[in-house]
């Protein structure tokens, strides 16, 4: 991996278009180093991931929305919608809308946190969309997965979003677009003016995820995927976009990011080196924001050393700036402490989070967010004595370069009524590469059994299950058929409404 300093250039200090971070990206992008197979089969898992989510979501209002508009643009020779028929198709950028937001609407697939944090997993909807809608072979997709996949986490690495209250989907659109280029072996130049204007289009703020989260934290990412798709297909038609759109003197650094003296480094592999950032990349064993993943794991431990939750006086969590300030006491949400509080606030708070999973001694995607569960007086009474607090060690482990060192989670310190105290701490979840039990293909195909029990039938699961496995063999118009299928009973919104404009 190589160092690119990224900083704001005055429009009188002309910048090479080769000097420029786009342009450095897409050389990446259209570099077609070969991949290895453990890359190969981490590729594979995601897929397995996101359709497991994206199924046990199916029926959720905003996922079954999404489904509607996508519907309404029906295209012969398309790409699929999950939980759709196989052999009905749609406009590409409608099918990466409805099944971006159907993965994302859980928050239960895959994750990167460093400088900033991710969903890589986002990548996968918009690439595959157009892979189908083009005709490409299964090798096709697997290349543009793998270049999605590490200018993302090379970007997250690198530029801080939060800090200045900007979305993170700022570095999924161009990680997507750079992957489309890559999976259509467009140009680099071509490639390069499609990063830029996905850039361009998809800064926005980070109100999608403060105060009372609305389903746009499950559109965003779908957003992004359309944005990204328009993008490339502008570029393919011999347009550009405004450049040099990081280091440009009006543009996101100057203006969105650390201003006019700005400087970043960013990671990127050099030419002719492996793309390997998806090995690390982590998944989800609970649905919940990854930073309360060891937390549950450690409720789950702690919960057989207490006896009566009404004993506990208060409980702090000492953790990260990050999850102290976003999903912590921190934040100064009062949401994150309202039993009425919607599904995806109540995602967003650890103290909720933490109380729900000490108590059960578990955490399930469905019941553990149920508004009878989260209004129950026991549990109202423990979730308002939890607090975290930042500390400094746990900010360091959070953004620890090495991956080997970096922990998510905190050490929790439950103070009893009678003085006594019960101390314990977890750094990395169960389910991560280096937790006591690393998810391997066997826990991905458990958590799609799980997920997806009692909606699809067992053959269809094998026939998914068995196409993802061989996708490295796959035709184009067997990659045609890497779908999800539903009964058509069981999938509301299954045929063109007028409920909307399209």
């Amino acid at each position: 991996m190589k160092k690119h300093i990224v900083r704001v250039y005055p429009s009188k200090e002309k910048l090479e278009r080769q000097d420029q971070l786009a342009w450095k990206m897409a050389q990446v992008a259209s570099d077609n180093t070969p991949i290895k197979a453990d890359v190969a089969d981490m590729i594979i898992n995601r897929i397995i991931d996101n359709a497991s989510v994206a199924i046990a979501a199916a029926n959720r209002r905003p996922v079954a929305s999404a489904r509607a508009m996508a519907i309404a643009h029906p295209r012969q020779g398309g790409a699929t919608v999950f939980g759709m028929p196989i052999d009905q198709k749609f406009d590409c950028e409608w099918a990466a809308w409805a099944n971006g937001t159907a993965v994302r609407e859980l928050d239960f697939h895959d994750t990167f946190l460093a400088a900033d944090y991710s969903h890589p997993g986002d990548n996968i909807p918009p690439i595959l969309a157009v892979a189908q809608q083009m005709n490409k072979s299964g090798q096709d997709l697997l290349k543009g997965l793998v270049t999605g996949y590490e200018l993302h986490v090379d970007l997250v690495k690198a530029i801080c979003l939060h800090e200045y209250k900007k979305d993170h989907i700022a570095h999924l659109c161009p990680a997507q677009a750079a992957g489309i280029g890559t999976l259509l072996g467009l140009s680099t130049e071509t490639i390069y003016q499609s990063i830029q204007q996905a850039v361009h289009v998809s800064f926005t703020t980070r109100q999608s995820r403060k105060g009372e989260i609305s389903s746009w934290k499950a559109y965003a990412p779908a957003h992004s995927g359309k944005l990204a798709i328009e993008a490339v297909d502008r570029v393919m038609r011999g347009e550009g976009a405004p450049s040099p759109i990081y280091e440009g003197e009006d543009s996101v650094i100057a203006y969105m990011l650390s201003g006019k003296n700005g400087k970043y480094e960013v990671p990127l592999p050099e030419m002719g080196e492996e793309k390997r950032a998806i090995l690390e990349t982590y998944t989800k064993e609970h649905s919940a924001e990854y930073q309360s993943q060891a937390l549950i794991d450690l409720a789950r431990k702690m919960k057989s050393k207490i006896t009566n939750f009404d004993d506990i006086a208060n409980i702090v969590i000492h953790t990260s700036h990050h999850t102290h300030y976003v999903i912590g006491t921190g934040a100064n949400d009062p949401q994150k402490m309202d039993p009425t509080a919607s599904r995806e606030t109540l995602d967003h708070s650890i103290m909720y989070i933490f109380a729900v999973a000490l108590q059960d001694g578990t955490w399930h995607h469905v019941n553990s967010y149920a508004p009878e569960r989260a209004q129950r007086a026991d549990t109202v009474a423990l979730w308002h004595k939890i607090s975290t607090v930042e500390e400094a060690q746990w900010t360091a482990w959070y953004h620890e370069q090495d991956p080997n060192k970096k922990r998510f989670g905190g050490r929790v310190e439950i103070t009893f009524k009678n003085g006594e105290k019960l101390v314990d701490e977890l750094g990395v979840a169960d389910a991560h590469p280096a937790g006591a039990r690393p998810f391997k293909r066997a826990d991905y195909i458990r958590k799609f059994d799980t997920l997806t029990e009692g909606i699809i039938s067992k053959d269809e699961r094998n026939r998914f299950i068995s196409l993802s496995e061989s996708l490295l063999d796959l035709s184009a118009e067997q990659l045609q058929q890497l779908n999800v299928q539903i009964p058509i009973d069981k999938l509301i919104n299954n045929k063109r409404d007028t409920k909307g404009i399209f």
